[in-house]
């Protein structure tokens, strides 16, 4: 370790050592399960980088560090189930705090200026290269998401209140939301065939898929809870409205780069609001037709 190195600075050293050998790993792990030769090549390139700041550290702390097992194997989850440049994403968000330590440092530790410069241009231009395939059907699974979520819970909440029984409320919404699934998938493949996409199928793969899930999570609440119990699910079903928009649009907002309190409104405002004006028209319908159930 230097000499003139003072204690508070060691234990930013040892943290921001740690962040790179467990970073490391994480890309090296990454990259073996990575289709695509150009992404796993950029992986393992990142990697080294990781490692090489690794070891520059390593000269001032004089510690040989092993990588976080807990974080390797989260960012393996994430990777697993959001992919790999939404991970990616994320790791390279702290960053600018790690460029801001390393520039505070750099009186005791010359070769943070070259550390933080790295991270700063290297890495930014290497991840841009990165090109995962479900990025490229965002728009797609936009689609299927924002539709059922429109859609299906507005039906839920308008026959909540105009059938008052879960287990009704269920079943219609199944009916509906199978209906609608092959009917919103064969769209988005007649859509993409006349535009000339080879991918077509893909495509609405991905819009029925997203549809299919976000019905069935809906519908879940009237199948759980006892049949008069309408309202609890009616609350639980907008709740998970609204955790839907808020865990997708954060995945769109990471791996895309956008705006994320901007896009989770506009979209929470939308179903809500479709949400409340079908649960009127359901009491409403119940009360003119003078249904009782």
């Amino acid at each position: 370790m230097e000499k003139n190195i003072s204690k508070e600075t060691l234990k930013l050293l040892l943290e921001m050592q740690q962040n790179e050998v467990t970073e490391h790993a994480v890309y090296l792990n990454l990259a073996k399960f990575v289709k695509k030769e150009d992404d796993k090549k950029v992986l393992i390139r990142i990697a080294k980088e990781e490692y090489a700041h690794a070891k520059i550290l390593e000269k001032y702390t004089n510690k040989k560090l092993k990588p976080n097992k807990f974080k390797v194997l989260k960012f393996f989850v994430l990777s697993f189930i959001f992919g790999y440049t939404f991970v990616i994403k994320i790791m390279e968000g702290g960053e600018k705090d790690a460029e801001y330590i390393y520039s505070k440092i750099v009186e005791e530790v010359p070769d943070a200026k070259k550390i933080a410069f790295e991270e700063d241009e290297h890495e930014k231009n290497l991840i841009d290269i990165l090109d995962e395939e479900r990025l490229k059907y965002v728009g797609s699974m936009v689609l299927g998401l924002s539709d059922a979520l429109v859609e299906i819970s507005g039906t839920l909440a308008g026959l909540s209140f105009a059938l008052q029984n879960n287990r009704l409320v269920a079943l219609s919404g199944i009916i509906t939301g199978i209906s609608a699934t092959l009917s919103m998938a064969s769209s988005e493949y007649l859509s993409a065939k006349a535009d000339g996409d080879k991918n077509a199928f893909k495509s609405s793969s991905y819009t029925g898929i997203m549809y299919l899930i976000t019905v069935t999570l809906l519908i879940l609440p009237y199948l759980i809870y006892p049949n008069n119990h309408y309202l609890y699910a009616l609350i639980t079903m907008l709740c998970i409205v609204v955790f839907i928009i808020f865990f997708f649009t954060y995945y769109i907002s990471v791996a895309k780069s956008l705006p994320f309190k901007k896009r989770f409104l506009e979209m929470a405002g939308i179903s809500l609001t479709v949400a409340g004006i079908s649960f009127l028209v359901g009491l409403l319908v119940k009360q003119f037709l003078g249904i009782d159930i």
